[in-house]
């Protein structure tokens, strides 16, 4: 079968820049599924996407004029049914035959072209099935002209659209009148190429062409003709000065921006930003970058202020010095190029000042009054209809973090975390914040200064948001650490309490994040706090406000932290073996996780695991009809082989208990290990459900010693296959 390479381009008014990229890439992957389906595109195939401010686009490899012709074998009915004594057709046979779209005005006939086949798979036995009657067919493959018109449609549904528009066409037919067209923008032009020549499709009121639109103020031709599938983007650029690709368009800014930094010489680093990369390439055909400044004196106002206004506001690249301080100059992408470039670099220098005079007027306003000045303001302010205010809100995060900082530092780390708590919510109220909500924390840091509080302080109201993504540092300092745990225990508790849970992928406030904040802060500073008394110690803080959800809470740091650790790369049954115990101490887990996979790749390890397991279940089963204490008696041990597991537990026991006392778990777990040989001779030589009951027990207590002494660390049972 003959193929050739297909190119289809929507045209249309300018799609919203932050769907673009992904609008593209869906655009060109469900065409080419859809072309898949229908057999036109093989597995082969391969879908590029294109993505402009005014197009979708998607050229597809090895795409078929026609698809292959299909042989269908479909069961009608047993042929007890279908046929009479006499072999004929039966009503009910040729109304299924005419429902097929067979020709039955001859039945004999009909019949005749019926397969007879048993019901059933054949194994070269009888299988005791009946026969049945068989109807084969072939079915003929979509041309590409009706099957890119059905493919297209469907994809055209798939896409994620934030927002559908509503637009009216006028009807090309005979009666006056105008039709209703729903899509993300006016759509103008559709392409469609089957290598040079064009396949007659129609959608959104639009019917296929080879005829295009380039740039709106730069193009060389109006408009662009593309002659062959393979030659679009080519002829894009030429004809039409548009980068269609949008990986390529993106890829000259980002070469862009460095050369133009390059040019203003050693020390200039661009500040790249993923999302804000993404968005300018979805708002330019093709990129020119231009370098621009403002006036040195707004550098007097916090950076992370004039660099959020530039990043946020005016989709402008900031450029930063060799000690990572924000310069006066900054880079613009620009969508036209002009031989002379003054204009657009004065009226973007224009455009930016007003942004920054703002900036620097909410800064110097905020800074007349002090943050403790605004903390009565807090009660003002509505944190959740069930839960309060922002201050009653302050006030139950002061107390938590009190309680938290007593445990880690005493008294005066106590003070401390109660004043930088009780301020770290201030900055909310700051005239800054109500402008940038993003800058939360970092302006009460910057505030927090310039009222003269220690840098502990100020670091803590700054940091007290942290972890806040996937990678974020963690608080600077002990102070900082205890406000936001406080913080984020408060918002767990609460809304726990509240029973405001996260479902599925709704996560309104953003629970999970809060958990895996506390789990890093827990692990990664490796505080001595235990998880249960940490949650519970909250609780409190809330008095009749909330229920007690703390077992709730607690599954749900858990799940949190497995998940976590199986994405730092532990395995399943590791991060199973470790959590079923359920440590309190989460610093612990990483020695644990450690340990547990050096014991995994000792030789004895699946033996004893599957010995443990074993054990767990005759316990399990012997604590339903009665208490099995871990407790033996020597001088019920009457088999060699339980004395033997009895003196080597002696031995071996207390050299890994006081391996574990020492935090050494690793070593703790293969010194067990050398419990393999004993334990396998227990269970070869020994009946553990003695008729006597006195023996019976205390077998059972030597294996609830044993299975006690053995996971400490983990619950190895969990690694046995």
């Amino acid at each position: 079968m003959t193929t050739q390479n297909l190119l289809v381009e929507l045209f249309v008014e300018e799609l919203p820049p932050k769907a673009l990229k992904k609008l593209g890439e869906v655009f060109a992957s469900q065409l080419c599924a859809q072309l898949r389906q229908l057999g036109l595109a093989s597995g082969d195939s391969v879908s590029t996407p294109f993505a402009s401010p005014r197009r979708l686009a998607a050229h597809i490899t090895q795409v078929a004029a026609k698809a292959a012709d299909t042989a269908v074998q479909q069961k009608l009915m047993p042929v007890s049914v279908g046929l009479d004594a006499d072999g004929l057709a039966t009503p009910a046979l040729l109304k299924k035959l005419q429902a097929l779209g067979a020709d039955v005005s001859d039945p004999v006939f009909a019949v005749a072209a019926l397969r007879k086949a048993p019901d059933g798979p054949s194994t070269g036995l009888r299988t005791g099935k009946a026969e049945a009657l068989f109807y084969d067919s072939l079915v003929t493959g979509a041309t590409l002209d009706v099957g890119l018109q059905q493919a297209l449609l469907a994809a055209l549904a798939q896409l994620p659209i934030p927002k559908m528009m509503s637009y009216q066409l006028e009807t090309d037919c005979e009666l006056p009148g105008w039709s209703s067209v729903h899509f993300v923008r006016p759509a103008h032009g559709l392409l469609a190429l089957h290598g040079g020549a064009v396949v007659p499709v129609k959608v959104l009121g639009l019917t296929s062409g080879k005829q295009t639109q380039g740039h709106r103020f730069e193009a060389h031709k109006s408009p662009v003709q593309v002659d062959h599938a393979d030659a679009y983007a080519a002829t894009l650029l030429r004809d039409g000065a548009v980068i269609a690709s949008f990986h390529d368009r993106r890829f000259a800014i980002v070469q862009q921006l460095a050369q133009a930094a390059e040019r203003l010489g050693p020390g200039f680093e661009v500040l790249m930003d993923e999302a804000l990369l993404d968005e300018v390439t979805a708002l330019v055909e093709r990129p020119n970058v231009l370098t621009c400044q403002f006036e040195e004196q707004f550098l007097a106002v916090p950076q992370e202020c004039l660099i959020l206004t530039m990043k946020a506001n005016q989709k402008y690249f900031p450029l930063l010095d060799t000690q990572g301080k924000l310069t006066n100059q900054f880079l613009v992408v620009s969508n036209i190029s002009p031989s002379d470039a003054s204009a657009v670099i004065g009226g973007n220098e224009r455009v930016v000042r007003p942004r920054l005079s703002d900036a620097k007027f909410f800064y110097d306003q905020d800074r007349k009054k002090t943050l403790e000045s605004r903390v009565a303001g807090l009660d003002k302010v509505v944190y959740h209809n069930k839960l309060g205010t922002q201050g009653e809100r302050m006030a139950r995060v002061c107390a938590i973090a009190r309680t938290l900082a007593l445990q880690l530092g005493g008294e005066a780390l106590a003070k401390r975390a109660e004043l930088a708590a009780r301020l770290a919510k201030t900055d909310l109220l700051t005239d800054m914040v109500g402008e940038f909500p993003e800058l939360q924390g970092i302006m009460g840091g910057y505030y927090a200064r310039h009222d003269g509080l220690d840098a502990d302080l100020a670091e803590a109201i700054e940091d007290h948001y942290k972890p806040r993504f996937a990678g974020d540092a963690l608080p600077r300092n002990p102070v900082g650490v205890v406000v936001a745990l406080a913080d984020k225990l408060e918002t767990l508790v609460g809304m726990f309490g509240i029973g405001n849970l996260p479902t599925g992928d709704k996560d309104p406030f953003a629970l999970r994040r809060h958990a895996l904040g506390v789990i890093r802060m827990l692990v990664e500073k490796d505080l001595a706090l235990d998880l249960n008394a940490l949650v519970a110690a909250a609780v409190p803080a809330f008095g009749d406000k909330i229920s007690d959800a703390s077992s709730a809470l607690c599954d749900f740091v858990y799940d949190r932290l497995a998940g976590s650790l199986r994405e730092q790369g532990y395995s399943a049954l590791e991060v199973d073996a470790v959590l079923a115990l359920r440590p309190q101490r989460l610093g612990e887990v990483p020695r644990r996780l450690a340990a547990v996979r050096a014991f995994t790749a000792l030789a004895e390890a699946p033996a004893l695991a599957a010995a443990n397991k074993r054990i767990g279940n005759i316990l399990k089963k012997a604590d339903t009809t009665a208490a099995v204490d871990a407790h033996v008696s020597e001088l019920l041990l009457q088999e060699d082989a339980e004395k033997a597991l009895y003196a080597a537990m002696q031995d071996i026991a207390p050299r890994a208990q006081a391996q574990l006392d020492a935090g050494d778990y690793a070593a703790a777990l293969q010194t067990l290990a050398a419990l393999r040989v004993p334990v396998d001779a227990f269970f070869d030589g020994v009946m553990v459900n003695a008729e006597a009951l006195d023996l019976r027990l205390n077998r059972l207590g030597l294996l609830k010693t044993l299975h006690l002494a053995m996971n400490q660390v983990a619950d190895l049972s969990r690694l046995a296959a």
